[in-house]
């Protein structure tokens, strides 16, 4: 594992027993109602197997099993501490929790109907070769759906990038109780990609149809990619 890598795993082993307190009050209240979205676009078609990758508590593969209640479904990540707190919570039946690193899963070739994640992207060193990762063990004709941020953009993108910079640590020092970790959040999102330039990266590993929805001013967004077939 690359030393960034894993930098960023203690980062999220530290914040996982307050992860979904956090996340519902950065996005006031819509987090989960996204990850219900994200469920949807990926069952959208036919399909029995899913992977939901950077699980963190099981928001995603929780809402896939809703969705296919018949279906194989694996909720994956790196962090011990978080697959910890997933494990713990109601609605797991069915649901198989792994240890994987999204640069180098686990799983044989076009096994999955359905590839989901949610904020990993911004957090990996190689992203292109986590995107790679997914289309390999897609199926043909598979989708992955993501939720992912990004740097604010337009007309009120300083007063945006402002008020991140000055809530969300804050939010993070009296309720996550770890500053250093929502100080890398607010970094991270505003440091990543624009989505022109993550709408490149897709297609440049073999996605077509590639599609964004923005959410929450812009600091949110929604992806949809389809392997060819």
């Amino acid at each position: 594992m690359r030393n960034e890598d894993s930098s960023v795993q203690a980062t999220f082993n530290g914040i996982a027993r307050r992860y979904d307190v956090m996340n519902r009050l950065m996005t006031l209240g819509s987090h989960q109602r996204w990850c219900r979205e994200i469920a949807t676009l990926a069952t959208s078609r036919p399909g029995h197997h899913y992977l939901d990758l950077a699980t963190g508590t099981g928001v995603i593969a929780r809402a896939i099993r809703e969705q296919r209640p018949s279906g194989a479904v694996i909720g994956a990540d790196f962090s011990e501490s978080m697959l910890d707190v997933a494990r713990q919570l109601d609605g797991n039946a069915g649901i198989d929790w792994q240890f994987a690193d999204a640069h180098e899963l686990p799983f044989e070739d076009n096994k999955f109907d359905g590839v989901t994640h949610g904020y990993l992207l911004r957090n990996v060193s190689d992203l292109d070769l986590v995107l790679n990762e997914q289309f390999r063990v897609l199926k043909p004709g598979g989708v992955v759906a993501a939720l992912e941020s990004s740097p604010p953009s337009g007309i009120f993108s300083p007063v945006i990038c402002l008020g991140m910079r000055v809530v969300i640590p804050t939010l993070g020092t009296i309720i996550g109780r770890d500053r250093p970790a929502y100080q890398y959040l607010v970094d991270s999102t505003l440091g990543f990609l624009t989505p022109e330039a993550l709408r490149r990266r897709f297609e440049l590993a073999g996605f077509e149809d590639v599609r964004v929805k923005s959410r929450f001013l812009g600091t949110n967004m929604i992806w949809t990619a389809r392997k060819p077939g």
